[in-house]
């Protein structure tokens, strides 16, 4: 499967076609990663439409924030699923918003419900599915795409409880849309569904066989480490739970794949990889480009060696502003 042209639409880089590809030699299949796609936004459309696969046997995880409308969601994740062999999904918080022009006028778990269904009919994977086994060159992995929110304990900074930190963040004008448009029903609050969604996670991976590699992904970054590198700390409430701090050491984690923060990057905390995948808004693509490409290859790595036992490499990158929009 290759794009039709060289370049994709609004000249962005189409995928390079595998070597091998069209001459009869077996191809094997990468795990590709993306997320933030923001279909709905106008120039981030063309983008969705030149994702292509370099072979018929790659998969690809988009770790959320599609689009905010069921009608959007289906058309992109419908594309994808036409072109890769395997799509996993798992929402962002944009996807859970219930904004006033949706016809789908459904909340909270009843929102997300709708859509798992969705991506069913549509063939994609969801957070409440089997994890899928990838057939990798060195055995299979399982991709476990997580749903987990956040339950603001990722504070600003001097802060020590969710409402001082929730009145800094009012404060200074940095409040991120979910307090509005997201609704948490039936819980009682984000924070509860929050705490629901990561005790029944839990409960999962500690059933996963451990001989079988994970590739963790989901929206929300599983430690708080990357946001310390975001102009305004205020928004790192929204991002996470320190639930999760541990999980990529205590689970059998090859990587972890994330996205949320708009800062594409690798890094790596206890000898593990940790991939941010976003793609983001116009305004952010157009400033820093694609560097690492639209589509992140996840396995087989091919990137950088782990650093030595004991550090964390974490590179320097020019973060986004959140502006409250997220």
């Amino acid at each position: 499967m290759t794009p039709p042209s060289d370049l994709a639409p609004h000249g962005a880089p189409a995928a390079e076609p595998s070597p091998g590809e069209g001459s009869g030699q077996r191809v094997e299949g990468r795990l590709l990663a993306v997320s933030d796609l923001h279909a709905a936004v106008t120039d981030n459309r063309p983008i969705v439409e030149s994702l292509y696969p370099t072979s018929d046997a790659d998969w690809l995880i988009v770790a959320g924030d599609v689009a905010e409308k069921p009608e959007d969601i289906r058309w992109a994740l419908g594309l994808l699923a036409e072109r890769f062999a395997h799509v996993i999904w798992t929402p962002g918080n944009h996807e859970l918003w219930t904004v006033a022009k949706d016809p789908v006028q459904l909340r909270g778990q009843a929102r997300y419900d709708h859509l798992v269904e969705l991506c069913r009919e549509l063939g994609v994977t969801t957070p409440e599915d089997p994890f899928p086994l990838w057939p990798g060159p060195d055995g299979p992995v399982a991709i476990a795409p997580l749903f987990l929110l956040y339950d603001y304990t990722f504070r600003a900074p001097g802060t020590h409880t969710k409402e001082e930190s929730l009145a800094v963040a009012h404060a200074s004008g940095i409040v991120c849309n979910d307090e509005y448009l997201l609704h948490p029903d039936p819980y009682p609050t984000r924070d509860d569904w929050c705490r629901a969604r990561v005790a029944e996670t839990e409960r999962r991976l500690a059933e996963h066989d451990p001989q079988i590699p994970l590739v963790l992904a989901g929206h929300w970054p599983l430690v708080r480490e990357p946001t310390s590198v975001m102009w305004y700390p205020e928004f790192a409430q929204w991002c996470g739970t320190e639930l999760t701090a541990d999980w990529h050491r205590r689970f059998h984690v090859t990587a972890v794949v994330y996205g949320h923060l708009h800062i594409p990057r690798t890094t790596w905390y206890d000898g593990v990889r940790f991939e941010e995948v976003s793609i983001g808004y116009p305004r952010e693509w157009r400033e820093r480009g694609h560097p690492r490409g639209l589509l992140r290859q996840i396995l087989p790595y091919e990137g950088e060696p782990a650093p030595p036992a004991g550090t964390d490499a974490e590179p320097s990158a020019r973060p986004r502003t959140p502006g409250g929009t997220s």
